[in-house]
């Protein structure tokens, strides 16, 4: 999945702000910047893109007053410094409002949202290709194959997941860890914690209810899954 989007902003800095977060997200492709909104409107009227995120007050013509006279709308995600024109982004529409100075974890919350509306409006599907034996994820605009038995543990981080492997760096995607976690095989992964799944066959030492790799890290098992994953231990545990 690749969401196609514009960025409108007649702030330089904050266009850049914007610019710099959405090369930061996997799913987006940042297809134009304008700091004029007429230039971004006859942009707009040629060119079919998936969302737009555009601030509300410009000179010329504000971002309610241009988005308003486009035929076909994409998502709309509205920027703005004043916090009372919210409601008058949601009138028109918007599936989201980021109040400047933008943080970048607002920002990911806005983009699962349009991530939700982009899947419902395209019938496409989640970023995850499932085989027996790895899976296809996609991350920065790529399509990466992991093998199940390199994974170490997932970790999972607001809006992303990170994929620890065992021979080479982190891999991120925009996923949820629910939504990966239901494409593992039973047999192999468990999640131990709200943010942890863990490989079963990387399990090297377990101590005060804490799962410790090769490198130091201990992914803590929290009482949640506690009963599952003693369980697990009980049925391969030798004295």
């Amino acid at each position: 999945m690749i969401i196609k989007c514009v960025a409108i902003d007649d702030e330089p800095l904050a266009l850049g702000i914007l610019e710099d977060y959405i090369k930061q997200t996997p799913i987006l492709e940042l297809v134009e910047k304008f700091t004029k909104p007429v230039q971004a409107f006859n942009y707009l009227t040629e060119h079919e893109v998936d969302l737009i995120f555009v601030d509300i007050q410009m000179p010329d013509l504000s971002g309610i007053e241009m988005v308003s006279k486009l035929k076909n709308k994409p998502l709309l995600i509205f920027t703005t410094a004043y916090s009372q024109y919210a409601l008058e982004g949601f009138k028109a529409d918007a599936i989201d409002y980021l109040l400047k100075p933008i943080d970048y974890s607002d920002f990911l919350k806005a983009i699962n949202k349009a991530k939700e509306w982009f899947i419902v409006k395209t019938g496409e599907s989640i970023n995850i290709q499932v085989n027996k034996d790895f899976l296809f994820i996609k991350s920065e605009h790529k399509i990466i194959r992991i093998n199940f038995t390199d994974i170490n543990y997932i970790q999972g981080m607001s809006e992303y997941v990170q994929i620890h492997l065992t021979n080479s760096k982190p891999i991120m995607s925009l996923l949820s860890l629910k939504s990966l976690e239901g494409q593992l095989p039973e047999k192999m992964f468990m999640r131990v914690h709200k943010s942890f799944i863990v490989n079963l066959q990387k399990i090297k030492i377990i101590e005060h209810n804490e799962i410790i790799y090769d490198n130091g890290t201990a992914i803590p098992v929290s009482q949640q899954y506690k009963a599952k994953f003693q369980e697990y231990i009980s049925k391969n545990f030798m004295m």
